[in-house]
């Protein structure tokens, strides 16, 4: 008898896996099973619906200690807390920034917004992020140390910081990269745009950055609605963040003045209400997300052709999305794979586009991208609900 396709076969395991579960199965929805709804009345029954109000403190307030920095500033979205990290951070128009390939397109896009350059690097199979030993290599082949700072030897433009993503929720290898950012001097800063509620040796993603974003859209693990943070240890900088992303207003009774140019980013009271409501959550929502992972893990073992992601030994991840990882030999049926799930009701989806195949970014500098484009061909995302837990 012949071998049941791969695609068959990946079936069997998700049906194993979400017995009994309504379809479509999406990707990742919200939960709301708390104080949501008496927060948000409580914003209009106040008329406090706008960009200040006592939940947009408090939700900073609860973040910052969930996160365990002494800052969070919170925005509008999590790009827009990337964009304010890296202006923070000094980054500016001709100067270039370390970023994966493989990220979301805000990871770039932010990069882009201060007129600076994305400089793709690889990443490593091991966690889906930045891989440092390969990185370390590159560097020392293209890069130097100067007075005044590091510089490109092959486009003479300055490389500022490296922009570091915990993708799917799994932290990048922390240790080798902030050894290599002072070693060459670079500002880390890390998008945990996917990461709340990850560990990497025991201390919370975005602690090891100078700064780091979080992202709380609808699709991830907590959500505002729409909404992001700034994190940061620095009083200072969490000062400039929150000038910054008002108007850039001075403080007055009545006049109007701004000292320079704001961007208007603060995070409405309606829903940082709705985010205090699910940062009371987070215990069950994680506790969920592992009950998943353990039953994809479980349903995919000895499953030939593909391998579930899991976490490194020396992290905990929030497992925001799941990973199935197609083996190097069955890349090619990563589509008919995905087409396949699809059609019988799991909205799979496939890792995003590299960045540097994307038309704005092409001419971007990059190292070799040969384990990015490895990954692309092969990552299938699986639903993963706090509701399927």
């Amino acid at each position: 008898m012949a071998e049941a396709a791969l695609e068959a076969k990946i079936l069997a395991a998700l049906r194993t896996a979400l017995p009994e579960t309504p379809h479509p199965v999406a990707l990742h929805e919200p939960r709301f099973a708390g104080r949501e709804w008496e927060y948000v009345k409580e914003c209009l029954d106040t008329g406090w619906v706008s960009s200040v109000g006592k939940f947009v403190d408090r939700f900073e307030a609860d973040l910052a200690a969930y996160m365990g920095v002494k800052h969070a500033v919170a925005t509008v979205n999590g790009t827009a807390a990337l964009h304010v990290c890296l202006l923070l951070a000094g980054i500016a128009a001709d100067d270039e920034v370390l970023v994966p390939s493989l990220t979301f397109i805000a990871t770039a896009n932010a990069v882009a917004y201060c007129g600076a350059t994305p400089h793709f690097v690889d990443s490593d199979e091991a966690s889906l992020g930045v891989a440092p030993a390969k990185l370390a290599d590159y560097l020392a082949g293209i890069a130097e140390v100067t007075a005044q700072g590091c510089r490109n030897r092959l486009t003479g433009r300055p490389i500022k910081a490296l922009l570091v993503m915990h993708a799917f929720g799994h932290p990048a290898d922390l240790d080798g990269l902030a050894e290599l950012c002072e070693r060459y001097r670079l500002t880390l800063i890390e998008d945990a745009a996917e990461s709340l509620g990850s560990y990497y040796r025991g201390r919370h993603t975005g602690q090891w950055g100078l700064l780091s974003a979080v992202s709380f859209n609808g699709n991830k693990i907590a959500t505002t609605g729409g909404g992001g943070a700034l994190l940061t240890n620095d009083s200072a900088l969490a000062k400039r963040a929150k000038h910054l992303t008002t108007t850039a207003k001075l403080p007055h009774a009545w006049e109007f003045v701004h000292d320079e140019v704001g961007y208007n980013y603060r995070l409405p009271n309606l829903n940082a209400a709705l985010g205090c409501a699910q940062l009371e959550q987070m215990e069950g929502f994680l506790a969920a997300k592992r009950r998943l992972a353990e039953r994809y893990a479980e349903a995919f073992a000895g499953l030939a052709g593909a391998r579930f992601f899991t976490e490194q030994a020396h992290a905990r991840s929030n497992y925001w999305l799941n990973v199935l990882l197609l083996d190097p030999a069955q890349a090619a049926s990563r589509d008919t794979v995905l087409q396949a799930t699809h059609d019988a009701g799991f909205l799979t989806r496939p890792i995003w586009t590299p960045m540097h195949r994307l038309s704005m970014y092409q001419n971007c500098p990059r190292m070799d991208l040969v384990v990015t484009e490895d990954l692309h061909r092969r990552v299938v995302c699986l639903p993963s609900s706090v509701v399927l837990g």
